[in-house]
Order: structure tokens, then C-alpha cells, then sequence
């Protein structure tokens, strides 16, 4: 053998096992959104969305290198990935969300994305994903097992977690209790036509000839791009003692029993050269970002992750309250009746319409009660206060308290956390502990006293600031039109406020 076979020979098989791993540490969104099938609408089912915060429902490329936070770690990767919400069916008839993996205390579930080099023999060089580029993997009305090498088909596996035996894969939703949680896998197709979309947003994209993770591109689809996969863990153990019946008791927000319509969605928001340069260098097997140098000083932390957030903005059909996705709900949202196929699903005919409305605010309005204003989701740190001056802890604690309380003491700074507590100063311990601007914040636990408004998290105070002069707004983030921006309300004067709780600002009559 030559010595420059042999080279090439080496380095095609580095590359072939060559990848990083992504946790996304948190959920960016959840609810019924996806830029790709339903732009400018309401999406036909829930969808579990992480990455860039510059995700709406109307999106382009520029829309979203303009996140200002992700709910993934590289700071270069502002794409947004997606997959449908998973609920447990009660015998009943009644459906409840399942936690992913992750959830606790205010923080949210993500997912794993994984990035691998695995050219073909006739396509050694790997691209990375252009501006503009989005596609789609699976097929959410499939409900039979096809045997394809693609989504439908085995790029779609799903592995009940046990981590003190054998884990095992399965084809579908298994009918065994998974001891430690189940965990759904897709396979995005690699071979590219040149286009960065389709009608279908399928069919510019096809899986390598022979195996959907490996091999050569077909002569359609002739240029190779680097190949991502999806890991989502659902909690479902927390269900083992509510089965019923002869079946699992577990459906997907598009009513999917089986599992064979599972499928992802992605949205590229890559610095195209930044990508490239990781695709070309971070050839090590290890599957640790940490190994691959161009991603050094470039990460969101674990914190960082959880604070970012795009409010949900769905409203209810024929209503102006926002749609419900979790807790108990007497139908899946939309309009998606549990089936079991073989057949392909149907739609559903005439299904009230919802629509998109003003953006749910993580905040209680009281500039005009109190003459105080929300200032931001700031940090925290059990051993080194943000706020250091007065601070109590009650069962019954709500905005309204904590502020008085502060008030009370003479500051000017009050942090709710942990749901019942209370913190007083003049002043932040530090710059970097400040809201950060764009950035919604982790501070989503509901209040010990009153279950409506919201009391910090974990780590995470909801800041409330003595308004100054003749003037005062909530600082706040939203959603404008079908596009997501990040923004501070118009400034208002006192006496045109009134006290509109957990909605945008608006001028009075």
C-alpha cells in the first residue's frame, strides 16, 4: 500500500469515529411552536425546543445569530433543536406532561446533541451547515415499523435505561418499565442536495447509501455535511406504579402511541466558519467538547443554560389565555386523538384554530401599588449572597411581602428565591451577579404565598428595584410579532400604570 493510501486510509477512519457531545443543559421552550412546518402559526402539537433564545415562530438566520443566550453550551452555536413533548396517558382518558431528565427544583430538561465525522469513501470532506440551512428528521403521522434506514425506520430507536443491568434498544416505545428513564434517539440524514430547505423539508436531505449513520452519499445528494443525533431522556420511572392495561400508558404530544412518529427538527445557527474549523480539527474520539480546543473560553455555563428562555405566547383556542402543556389536561393540545396505526395518522378535520398572543412575563406589576419595579432574574450563590443586607423567610411569601419587607428596612433592592425567601440591599455583591440583559432568567418557581406569581428558583432571584423620579418600567422580555426579540417595556409615566399581573406593560386609558 502506497503511503499516501495509507494516510488517507488513517485519517478516514479518525474521522469515521470522530464526534463531540452537546448537553444542552435546559429547555429553551415548550409549547406549540415549529418555524419549519407551521411558520407564522401555531404548531399542530407541543414541541420540547432547546438552543438559541433567537427561536419564534417566524425565523431566519439573522434571527437567530442575534441570540443573546442558548440553552446549549457552545457560544458559537446559536441553532435551535426540537422534538415532540412526551405525556402519560391516564386510564382515565386524562394526559400529564413527563419531566425530562434534569428537572428539579425550577431547572428544566434538555437534550444531547451529538456531532459526528463520519465521511463516506467517495465524499472524505465533511461540510459543516450553511446560513439559512433547516431541516427535519421523521415522520409524526408514521405508526408502523418501516425497516428503512432512515427516519421512519431505525434512525429512530428508543433505550430503556436500567444503569445497574442492561440497558436496551428497542424500535418503538417499549412495554417494559424503564428502571432508570426512556430515552428516544434520532438519526438527522447527512447528504445534501445544495439546498438549504425544501416544500417538504425533507426531501434536499437523504440518508448515506446502506446505513442512515454511515457510508456514501447518493449521486442526488452528493455533498456530505457533518451528521447530528438526538438523545432526549423522559423520566417515565416516576410512572412505574400507574400502569394499566396490556400496553404502556406513555403517547406523544402528536398522539403517538407507538413511537415509530417520533422525529426532530433543526434550525441551523452556526458561525459557518466556526463550525467548519470543529468539524476539520476536534477529530478525538472522546466525545468531550473539552477535547476540542475550539470551543476553549467559548461556553455557556450549566447556570447560563437555565436562565435562557423564550416565554410561551400560545393562547388557548377561542380564548386570550395562554394555552396549557403541562399538568393535568383533558386532551392533548391541538387537536391529536391517541392512535396505535399501523396506518398512517390523520389530521384532524376542522380543528379549532389557536393563535399566538402576548408572551407569558414572569413578573407581578406592582409600579403602581408599591412605586417598585421589576428589575431582572439575577444570580445567586448559597455561600456568597447577591444581596446581603435584611432577609426573611416565609411560607406564605409573596412579591407584595418581600418588597415591603425591604421597603420596611430601607433598601432599595429586593431578591425572591427558593419560592419563600427574601433578600434586602442597596446594591449587587458584584457586576456579573446583575440581570443580564435579553436574557428572561431561570426565576420560574411560583410563590409559597400565592401560586400566581413568582418567586426566583434555585440559585435565581426575582429582583424588584424602588422606582427613582417620575418614571418606571418593568425590565422585560418579549416576543414581537412572529419574531423573538429581547426588550425593556416604553418607558410609562406612574400615573398612566395600572396593575396588569404576569402581562405586558400597556398604557392606560
Amino acid at each position: 500500500m502506497s503511503t499516501a493510501i495509507l494516510a488517507a486510509v488513517v485519517l478516514l477512519t479518525g474521522l469515521s469515529d470522530a464526534f463531540w457531545r452537546m448537553p444542552c443543559g435546559a429547555r429553551l421552550a415548550l409549547e406549540r411552536a415549529d418555524p419549519i412546518v407551521n411558520p407564522g402559526a401555531v404548531a399542530g402539537h407541543v414541541h420540547t425546543i432547546s438552543g438559541g433564545n433567537g427561536f419564534g415562530f417566524s425565523m431566519d438566520y439573522d434571527q437567530a445569530r442575534k441570540s443573546s443566550c442558548s440553552s446549549c453550551p457552545i457560544k458559537q452555536d446559536l441553532s435551535n433543536y426540537w422534538t415532540p413533548k412526551l405525556y402519560y396517558m391516564a386510564e382515565n382518558g386524562t394526559f400529564e406532561d413527563i419531566p425530562q431528565a434534569g428537572e428539579y427544583n425550577g431547572n428544566t430538561g434538555g437534550m444531547t446533541v451529538y456531532y459526528q465525522q463520519r465521511p463516506g469513501t467517495k465524499n472524505k470532506t465533511l461540510e459543516a451547515f450553511p446560513p439559512g440551512f433547516r431541516m427535519l428528521a421523521g415522520n409524526p403521522f408514521q405508526r408502523n415499523y418501516t425497516g428503512l434506514q432512515a427516519a421512519p425506520g431505525n434512525a429512530v430507536s428508543f433505550v430503556c435505561l436500567d444503569y445497574s443491568g442492561t440497558s436496551k434498544q428497542y424500535n418503538e416505545i417499549p412495554n417494559v418499565n424503564c428502571p432508570d428513564g426512556l430515552r428516544a434517539q434520532i438519526y438527522f440524514p447527512s447528504c445534501w442536495n445544495g439546498e438549504n430547505d425544501s416544500p417538504d423539508h425533507t426531501s434536499h436531505m437523504a440518508y448515506p447509501s446502506g446505513h442512515y449513520d454511515n457510508g456514501d452519499c447518493p449521486t442526488s445528494h452528493n455533498r456530505h455535511l457533518v451528521s447530528i443525533f438526538y438523545e432526549v431522556i423522559y423520566s417515565v420511572d416516576q410512572f412505574k406504579n400507574r400502569w394499566y392495561g396490556n400496553s404502556h400508558p406513555f403517547v406523544f404530544a402528536q398522539g403517538d402511541r407507538t413511537g415509530y412518529g417520533f422525529h426532530g427538527d433543526f434550525v441551523n445557527g452556526w458561525n459557518q466558519g466556526y463550525l467548519q474549523k470543529a468539524v476539520d480539527t476536534c477529530t478525538n474520539d472522546s466525545g468531550n467538547m473539552e477535547d476540542c480546543h475550539v470551543f476553549d473560553n467559548g461556553l455557556f455555563t450549566a447556570d447560563e443554560q437555565q436562565a435562557c428562555k423564550v416565554p410561551p405566547s400560545v393562547n388557548a383556542a377561542g380564548t386570550s389565555s395562554l394555552e396549557q402543556v403541562t399538568g393535568s389536561l383533558e386532551a392533548l393540545p391541538g387537536c391529536n386523538p391517541p392512535t396505535s396505526g399501523p396506518e398512517l395518522a390523520v389530521p384532524v378535520a376542522n380543528c379549532p384554530k389557536a393563535s399566538t398572543g402576548q408572551p407569558a412575563s414572569y413578573f407581578t406589576d406592582v409600579t403602581a401599588s408599591l412605586d417598585w419595579y421589576y428589575a431582572g432574574c439575577a444570580s445567586d450563590n448559597y455561600y456568597t449572597r447577591t444581596f446581603t443586607g435584611a432577609s426573611q423567610s416565609s411560607d406564605t411569601m409573596t412579591v407584595a411581602t418581600c418588597v415591603n419587607f425591604c421597603k420596611s428596612k430601607g433598601y432599595t433592592l429586593a431578591g425572591l428565591e427558593w419560592s419563600r425567601e427574601c433578600y434586602c440591599d442597596n446594591k449587587y455583591s458584584s457586576d456579573d451577579r446583575k440581570p443580564k440583559t435579553g436574557v428572561i432568567g431561570n426565576c420560574g418557581m411560583k410563590c409559597s404565598g400565592d401560586s400566581e406569581e413568582y418567586c426566583g428558583a434555585g440559585s435565581a432571584l426575582s429582583v424588584y428595584a424602588a422606582c427613582t423620579g417620575s418614571t418606571c418600567q418593568n425590565v422585560q422580555y418579549g416576543v414581537v410579532g412572529n419574531s423573538t426579540s429581547t426588550a425593556e417595556s416604553k418607558m410609562k409615566t406612574k400615573r398612566h400604570l395600572g396593575v396588569h399581573r404576569h402581562g405586558l406593560l400597556h398604557s392606560g386609558a
